[in-house]
């Protein structure tokens, strides 16, 4: 098993599937962690290859001095843009005490404590690379893999595997176009992709450019221009830009994921309308130079908190799309020109692929699109044993997708589950390399979830508990919604539920007040008017 970062299963015991049924997972960071849990969970044996050659779990939050090849990498400072509530395992809360949004070594002593909780170490075999996955030659009929792995002395070893789940992301492999900007191979200065930045200090008086608005972008904009004499930062189509933060100081995804807004038949150009407003009503984004060329839902917005206030204080100056590169310097789209630059930063995302896998699966990655049956499995392969996991770049976090993938694929390699070859999401981000793998979580997580039998099943649950039907429809939809019932079911799930408020708010209050304060994200007398209405539709429908 190939991981990422997806633990999602409890190895207590073997299981036969046709042959002793034995899974491989291979990956670096999050994904790896949350598909061996519900392996564990379903009941087979499993082995996971640890990232590369590396001694920990989550090399993607394992912050290193360096970029190492083949492995992600982050800066020293990186705080997630998801809210602990929304992106924690299923099953295992975020202790109360950590902030929302959490700086990425305590992402990895959560990850450690998880592991310890379910006693996963025993099954995790590190500094381990995987060099080939093949198929048997009676894989059509088995469907089973030979992986081979080499060691830190460069011993090699191949074992047969059941199935494969392969969990190492995508943000491994840089994207650097450089035959996109002319000029690029006589600028005289450094230049690197974000992947390799780590600290701001190097940059101290410094005129940089950074090429690129994404997440990473923002932030290495934001935190070099706190050292740099100058920070340019070069946009080819603009951007949407968030907070982490919505309305009363709650976290924004704790606010927007919720049920009764994914249902509500809201027009898409009615959402574009009210999100734009909202956007622009805390800083006019053309004001600033970045408004976008695309609406609100035609791509992935950036978050970041600080980049407006950069921008007016003239720390960070916004610039269109780079047309050509002199030897000191750079001329954009617009005729402008910036001279004496010292260094360029290219935070212009990543590709992904699978070297490691044999090229007959028909596993072709073109621009970042690669054709997958809910995003997990190769429609191509005669027996689904190969499974790609976190492969996804969801509006909402990818840990509990790539929990809920490992729970669909597990039951599917056990047979507990069928197989189909059925979906059509709806494509309604902008044509680019950085959103081919987009998808919105409440969805995708229902339709994972109603596939293993764990999707939230409203009615029967207002008729047993009121109170949690509301809060499951109302309030933000956390991943403890998917073990309420079904396989893998938690008796935890409901009052991780009733309880996921004082999570929120317990670090931020830390003076004690006598003030009331309020614990929900929805105005009390809106959700009492929805919860009132709900109730009346649903005695109603019972009684017709």
């Amino acid at each position: 098993m190939t991981g990422h970062g997806a633990m999602t299963s409890r190895l207590t015991s073997q299981f036969f599937f046709f042959s002793f049924f034995f899974f491989c997972t291979y990956g670096h960071a999050h994904t790896g962690t949350h598909t061996r849990a519900a392996h564990t969970a379903t009941y087979v044996r499993a082995r996971t290859y640890g990232p590369a050659l590396v001694g920990t779990i989550s090399a993607f939050f394992n912050f290193q001095e360096g970029a190492e090849e083949e492995r992600a990498s982050v800066y020293r400072s990186l705080v997630i843009n998801t809210s602990k509530e929304m992106m924690c395992f299923s099953d295992f809360p975020i202790p109360r005490n950590f902030p929302n949004f959490m700086h990425h070594s305590l992402i990895l002593q959560y990850f450690r404590l998880f592991v310890e909780r379910f006693n996963l170490m025993k099954h995790i075999l590190f500094k381990r690379k995987v060099t080939a996955v093949t198929k048997r030659e009676d894989f059509t009929i088995s469907g089973q893999w030979n992986v081979t792995v080499v060691d830190e002395n460069g011993k090699e070893e191949s074992t047969v595997f059941d199935a494969v789940m392969v969990c190492i992301g995508h943000h491994v492999n840089q994207h650097l176009p450089l035959d996109s900007f002319p000029g690029i191979d006589k600028f005289q200065g450094p230049y690197m992709h974000s992947r390799e930045y780590k600290e701001p200090w190097e940059y101290k008086d410094k005129r940089v450019l950074v090429i690129g608005i994404g997440n990473s972008g923002g932030d290495i904009a934001v935190e070099v221009s706190r050292h740099a004499a100058q920070v340019y930062l070069s946009t080819r189509r603009g951007a949407w830009v968030i907070n982490r933060i919505s309305d009363n100081g709650y976290p924004l995804d704790i606010v927007v994921v919720r049920r009764y807004l994914n249902v509500l038949p809201i027009p898409e150009a009615l959402i574009n309308f009210l999100a734009e407003r909202k956007i622009n009503s805390q800083f006019n984004h053309t004001n600033y130079g970045l408004q976008a060329s695309h609406r609100f839902k035609g791509q992935h917005p950036t978050v970041n908190d600080e980049l407006s206030n950069r921008i007016i204080n003239g720390s960070v100056i916004v610039k269109p799309n780079v047309a050509e590169f002199s030897e000191t310097g750079a001329i954009f789209d617009d005729g402008t020109e910036v001279d004496n630059l010292d260094f360029i930063i290219f935070a212009t995302g990543y590709s992904f692929y699978f070297p490691f896998l044999e090229v007959d699966h028909t596993l072709t990655v073109r621009g970042n699109v690669v054709s997958l049956y809910k995003n997990v499995f190769l429609p191509s392969l005669p027996q689904p044993t190969l499974a790609i996991i976190g492969l996804v770049q969801p509006w909402g976090a990818v840990m509990p997708i790539s929990e809920m993938q490992g729970r669909w694929t597990t039951r599917i390699f056990k047979g507990a589950t069928a197989y189909l070859h059925i979906l059509s999401l709806k494509k309604w981000y902008v044509d680019s390399q950085r959103h081919t793998l987009q998808v919105d979580y409440i969805t995708y997580m229902d339709e994972i979830g109603e596939l293993i039998g764990v999707k939230p099943r409203f009615l029967p649950l207002f008729l047993r508990d009121p109170a949690l039907a509301l809060s499951v429809f109302f309030e933000p939809c956390t991943p403890y919604q998917y073990r309420l019932q079904g396989p893998g079911q938690w008796e935890g799930a409901a009052q991780a539920i009733r309880t996921q408020w004082d999570r929120v708010l317990a670090p931020t209050r830390t003076r004690v007040t006598t003030l009331p304060c309020q614990d929900s994200g929805i105005p009390s007398k809106l959700f009492s008017i929805l919860s009132l209405i709900v109730a009346l539709a649903l005695v109603l429908w019972v009684a017709l």
